[in-house]
């Protein structure tokens, strides 16, 4: 029998707050929130396990539950929410009336493969605002890359912030998190040129050839890439800047250099 809660003082309302609001209580439990149609939907087609599903029939009726239940091939936990239960839990203003609950994964270097021998991969370092790596996600997914590796991530890949700002890109984008020291080894054992978006040393970000495996890297808008990245590119590249600033947001010179490279590759 599917369950109704109408209380705010419910264990179960108590836990998604804690699961949306506190990285330990992901981390403790493997699970994660995800909200909405489209990003369930995405997590689902990515691979991720749901494992509980709430709605409340005011905004999404008990059809759509069963809809969205028929793509889903293990159990679900379904229960039904009060409006007001609802929208206390939900994290987005405008929300669509279903969340679920999702297994988390291990984001591992070990776990990366490529299709190809020529791999595209965005690289981060160190990005800090759940906004930016959402956004980043977003660019990642539109230009296809093979890969978005984090480095030294400052935050859980799995903030409901990354997970609604990427608007549900973490399930399309393959996506591995560990050290700069981690992610520079595996880079060259691999022979892909690495190209760090940095003033230093660099050349026009066009005058590069990015048709081989290819890592761009990027850094903070704050401060830039770490030594240790600038010690180890093969190339410095640069946006030339014509107006009276000298830097851009990250996501969106990103976006010039991945779609520079997939200019080339086509």
């Amino acid at each position: 029998m599917q369950k109704f809660i109408s209380s705010f003082q419910n264990q179960a309302v108590k836990r998604i707050l804690q699961l949306q609001e506190k990285s330990r209580a992901r981390k403790k439990e493997h699970v994660f929130v995800v909200e909405g149609i489209r990003e369930i939907n995405l997590a689902i087609k990515g691979g991720y396990q749901v494992t509980e599903l709430y709605y409340t029939s005011d905004l999404f009726p008990a059809e759509k539950a069963e809809n969205l239940l028929s793509l889903i091939s293990n159990p679900v936990d379904v229960t039904e929410l009060s409006s007001e239960v609802y929208q206390k839990i939900a994290y987005r203003g405008s929300t669509e009336g279903v969340l679920a609950i999702v297994g988390s994964r291990e984001l591992s270097l070990q776990n990366l493969t490529f299709k190809t021998k020529n791999p595209l991969i965005l690289v981060a370092e160190a990005p800090e605002k759940p906004g930016n790596i959402g956004a980043l996600l977003r660019t990642a997914d539109a230009a296809a890359v093979d890969a978005v590796l984090i480095a030294n991530p400052r935050t859980d890949m799995f903030n409901p912030n990354i997970i609604r700002s990427s608007v549900g890109c973490i399930f399309t984008n393959k996506i591995a998190t560990g050290s700069t020291s981690e992610i520079i080894a595996f880079l060259k054992e691999r022979k892909i040129a690495i190209f760090g978006a940095a003033l230093q040393a660099s050349v026009p970000y066009h005058s590069v050839d990015f048709t081989g495996g290819s890592a761009i890297v990027v850094g903070t808008e704050a401060t830039g890439l770490s030594c240790e990245w600038l010690e180890n590119t093969t190339q410095n590249i640069i946006i030339p800047m014509e107006g009276a600033i000298d830097s851009m947001n990250v996501s969106v010179a990103a976006g010039i250099l991945i779609f520079e490279a997939k200019r080339q590759r086509r």
